[in-house]
């Protein structure tokens, strides 16, 4: 039983071993067949790789005139410039690998293994080895795509399509999309990119702005063009201002600056100061001063308020022959309203430079005038300005707003007569002489008192040379800076000289003849600026002490003056290329303390004494026909007064 079993069971293992080695048999058959599937499938790959490669370095040989792909690229050989094809290189560049040619009879290089898409895709281009060409590239940029793209997106605004929000001013409804909004404005991107309520919202309210005007600013941020015209700028730069668009702010500043006149100006100009644009506010303001005069007659100056009209007054840059014409503005100001504005005529006053005006003037109009009268802090305005004029040695004492003089805009030449003699005594005054007016003013003292001084100007400053204080002979010097309006000292003369005649040449300032206290002197000095001192150099002619002294047509004129024993009308001219003087046709009147300049083109010998009378007229020579003649005259005779002009070069300099 047991044995019968036993046989049974192994008999079952037998069957099992059987079906499992079978099994295996099978199993091992499927793997075998699915490798060489797999083997053969790489092989008919590579075959084709292979096929592949042949046939482009078959083409590329063929077409040897094209230019390389970036893979495969002519080379230099050693030694030479010239290049061969890929077809017979001693290498080949493989975008970063180099491939041997292979030793034997074949001439082709050996690609196996080269795979051609894989060279040309992978890798970074732009770091190819030193002297690989780059892949050819086009970069293309669209001119058309922005306005294209915004034509799309405003019809879409105008269809209202693919609209997220809709802006309420007013009863109108401008519908829009948030990203251009938030890309042209930065009220409305702070407006949607926040934590504002808006950003939630699909209609946003916008108040205290013109329903055209947002319409007109919303079609830009679409269209990239608005029109600003008389009919809209009050209300388009408001709402530009708003939304914080500067390209519509300053097209609207430019177009207002555009349409700038005297009768406008000052609307403009309050128009600019409400709405923070400075650049147009300063505009209007240098506008208004340079025409001050035909502004001053508007009705909107008229209609300044007090605050306004005392800016512009205030200004050192009003343009106004003199102060005269800024006390008859304000006049007509305070009498246009007269009940309103009789109480602000003391405010106003205190900023009209009353000690600027001429005595006839402040006495007959000013002192007179009704309102004036009438008004304690007025009267006590009009006597500050009487003290000024009639006290010169008190004037260092009294400087102020009310005494500098205004800078005005316009171009032109000047004289200035430094100095002098007056009622016995030497004067350390100045005055200014605008021949565009016809008017004399008051300018800064010197810091000594100085008759029988020599003037000239050298580099914009005006120098005042030697002279006699009243007890002795001066040697010293000094200089006016009309910018300034100042005077400050700087080297003195080896010679002490009264009556000395200044004159400027090739950049030197020369000092000629005067007085000793001994003798008249003919000896001449000039002086370096650069080196802060003088030289000696030819003699005059004549000893002449009280001449005059100028500079015309590269000569230094001599006039006049006094000799030991009389007062001359005798004149020279100094040659500085040849060193040597010279005598010219006598002036019609003798002159001793006579002042010489060139103004505009003319010689004019200013003041003198005659040897009888004190003189105030003013001689002027004509070098073509050798002559002199008569030219009016100044307000007060002087003797041994300096006269100097200095020319304004631009519209910006200063004259005092």
């Amino acid at each position: 039983m047991r044995g019968g079993e036993g046989r049974k069971e192994k008999r079952r293992g037998k069957k099992i071993g059987e079906k499992e080695k079978e099994g295996k048999g099978r199993e091992g058959k499927r793997r075998e067949e699915k490798r060489r599937r797999v083997e053969k499938t790489r092989e008919d790959e590579r075959r084709e790789d292979k096929r592949t490669q042949n046939r482009t370095l078959r083409d590329h040989s063929n077409l040897g005139h094209l230019t390389p792909p970036a893979c495969f690229v002519k080379v230099q050989k050693e030694g030479t410039h010239s290049q061969q094809s890929i077809t017979q290189p001693p290498e080949v560049l493989d975008c970063g690998r180099i491939s041997r040619k292979p030793r034997g009879s074949s001439g082709r290089p050996d690609t196996t293994g080269m795979d051609i898409t894989s060279r040309c895709t992978l890798g970074d281009p732009n770091k190819l080895p030193e002297g690989v060409p780059q892949p050819a590239r086009m970069p293309y940029i669209s001119d058309k795509h922005p306005r294209q793209t915004l034509e799309v997106i405003n019809l879409l605004r105008k269809h209202r399509e693919l609209c997220d929000v809709v802006l309420v001013v007013g009863a109108k409804k401008i519908y829009a999309h948030r990203v251009i909004l938030s890309a042209c404005s930065p009220y409305f991107r702070a407006m949607f990119t926040g934590e504002l309520a808006e950003s939630r919202q699909t209609e946003v309210v916008i108040r205290d702005i013109d329903e055209r005007a947002m319409e007109l600013l919303i079609d830009f941020a679409y269209t990239s063009q608005v029109t600003v015209e008389e009919g809209n700028v009050q209300t388009l730069l408001p709402a530009a201002c708003l939304l914080q668009l500067a390209e519509i702010q300053e097209a609207c500043c430019e177009f207002l600056k555009r349409q700038l006149d005297p009768s406008n100006c000052l609307g403009i100009r309050a128009f600019a100061d409400t709405h923070s644009c400075r650049e147009l506010l300063r505009i209007a303001d240098k506008f208004t001063q340079h025409n001050f005069q035909e502004v001053m007659e508007s009705e909107e100056f008229m209609l300044l308020p007090a605050n306004q009209l005392i800016d512009i007054i205030s200004s050192d840059e009003l343009n106004v022959r003199s102060e005269e014409q800024v006390f008859n503005a304000v006049m007509a100001w305070v009498k246009y309203s007269i009940q309103e504005r009789r109480p602000q005529l003391p405010q106003v006053l205190q900023h009209v430079r009353l000690p600027l005006l001429s005595p006839k003037f402040l006495v007959g109009t000013v002192g007179s005038d009704p309102l004036i009268k009438s008004d304690e802090e007025c009267r006590d305005l009009v006597d500050e300005a009487k003290n000024y004029l009639l006290l010169p040695q008190e004037r260092p004492l009294m400087q102020g707003p009310r005494t500098r003089p205004r800078k005005p805009i316009r171009c032109g030449e000047v004289l200035f007569a430094v100095g002098g003699w007056c009622s016995g005594d030497a004067i350390s005054s100045v005055e200014r002489y605008d021949p565009q007016t016809n008017e004399w003013r008051m300018v800064a003292s010197m810091s000594k008192r100085r008759c029988g001084v020599g003037v000239s100007v050298l580099d914009d400053l005006l120098y005042a040379v030697g002279g006699h204080d009243g007890s002795s002979y001066l040697n010293s010097v000094e200089r006016y800076d009309p910018k300034e309006n100042k005077w400050t000292r700087v080297a003195s003369m080896s010679t002490r000289r009264l009556g000395v005649a200044v004159a400027v040449l090739g950049g030197f300032l020369y000092a000629v003849g005067g007085s000793d206290g001994t003798s008249p002197l003919n000896t001449v000095e000039r002086y370096n600026p650069q080196e802060n001192r003088w030289y000696t150099v030819a003699p005059m002619g004549t000893r002449r002490k009280h001449l005059g002294c100028a500079v015309y047509q590269d000569m230094i004129y001599s006039v006049g003056g006094r000799d030991d024993t009389t007062e001359l009308s005798s004149a020279e001219r100094y040659n500085p290329r040849t060193n040597q003087w010279s005598p010219v046709v006598a002036m019609t009147s003798r002159r001793s303390g006579v002042g010489l300049a060139v103004v505009n083109g003319q010689l004019m010998a200013v003041g003198g004494f005659d040897g009888t009378t004190y003189l105030k007229t003013i001689e002027v020579y004509d070098p073509d026909a050798n002559t002199w003649r008569l030219y009016g005259g100044m307000n007060y005779r002087r003797l041994g007064g300096g006269v100097g002009v200095i020319k304004m070069t631009h519209c910006e300099s200063h004259i005092w």
